[in-house]
């Protein structure tokens, strides 16, 4: 199978063909390289037969209709803007790629008649209370410009389906964890915080909860929508794994031998989403996929690859935590 991946320099997209590559698909990788993209993740598969990298942008309808043209088999969209923070600034990129780069390769893969997968998250869903999980069925809400026009994306996906019967799915995941992460998130920035003992910044009181899900899961789970996915339903992906921002700040401390005097307790953020929590009973159900990553394992192994691997995150610019 030949994929078309967008975003592929960025976090999961990057630890996605490297997965795929490793299981003998082609890749063609098309990645604008904004700040949040490095394509030194991707250096281990760059020499590949199975892999090709192009730098450009999937809002531009010519470059994405020149690459489905050459034999494209499905459209594997990762690309995204997915800093809240920074939606909260300035939410016109935002609406540019997440929204016209979206259309734009749907009607790339209408033209050529291929299988469209929507990655998507679930912030779409808006903000949970104390108990409860989101499944498909729960109302999109969102509550800031970014999982807006995640949102919008994601009904344009729906749309093209209902209207043209597009072959279609959408994945919604849970908050990422893993390897090559940019370290403006919380994970990550509080591992590279700790390791140069500068404050480690959390918003409001810290107990704003979140369910993490390994990108090698998340992986897996993608690859099971894309073989067998039922055209034009979503699937939620999430690894019950909640824990208050604080509690996962403790946590990475601790590993690391690092004080908790360094938590810096922040303003907290407009619209800040209490509680996000995912029901992935249907991809379990139907698909028959599952985690396989305990989180205190995955935690620690990710805290050892940023130790090892600070080559790869010096040079990246920081930013205040975004969950």
């Amino acid at each position: 199978m030949k994929l078309l991946v967008t975003g592929g320099a960025g976090f999961i997209g990057s630890n996605f063909i490297k997965y795929v590559i490793n299981k003998k698909y082609s890749v063609v990788n098309i990645d604008k390289l904004t700040y949040a993209g490095n394509i030194d993740s991707l250096k281990d598969i760059k020499n590949s037969e199975h892999y090709r990298f192009i730098r450009g942008d999937i809002a531009g309808r010519e470059l994405v209709e020149s690459v489905v043209g050459e034999d494209i088999d499905a459209i594997v969209n990762f690309a995204a803007e997915s800093h809240v923070d920074r939606s909260i600034s300035d939410s016109s990129v935002f609406i540019k790629t997440n929204v016209e780069g979206t259309r734009v390769l749907l009607d790339a893969a209408l033209d050529h008649g291929i299988k469209f997968i929507q990655i998507s998250t679930d912030e779409v869903y808006g903000s949970l209370g104390a108990h409860g999980q989101f499944t498909e069925e729960s109302p999109l809400s969102p509550n800031n410009p970014y999982s807006a026009s995640k949102a919008a994306a994601d009904l344009l996906v729906r749309a093209y389906f209902k209207t043209y019967g597009l072959p279609v799915n959408i994945t919604r995941c849970s908050n990422n964890y893993g390897p090559f992460q940019h370290p403006e998130k919380l994970i990550p920035l509080t591992i590279t915080n700790a390791l140069r003992d500068i404050p480690v910044p959390v918003y409001g009181d810290g107990l704003n909860i979140r369910d993490w899900l390994h990108v090698e899961d998340h992986c897996r789970a993608i690859e099971m929508v894309l073989l067998q996915g039922e055209p034009g339903e979503a699937y939620n992906i999430g690894s019950c794994n909640e824990k208050t921002n604080i509690e996962l700040v403790a946590m990475i401390l601790k590993l690391l031998n690092k004080p908790e005097k360094l938590i810096s307790y922040v303003s907290d953020r407009p619209g800040h989403d209490r509680r996000y929590a995912i029901d992935s009973t249907k991809i379990t159900a139907k698909l028959g996929w599952s985690p396989s990553i305990d989180f205190d394992r995955g935690l620690s192994g990710t805290v050892n690859w940023y130790v090892e691997n600070s080559w790869w995150w010096m040079g990246a610019p920081g930013s205040v935590v975004s969950v």
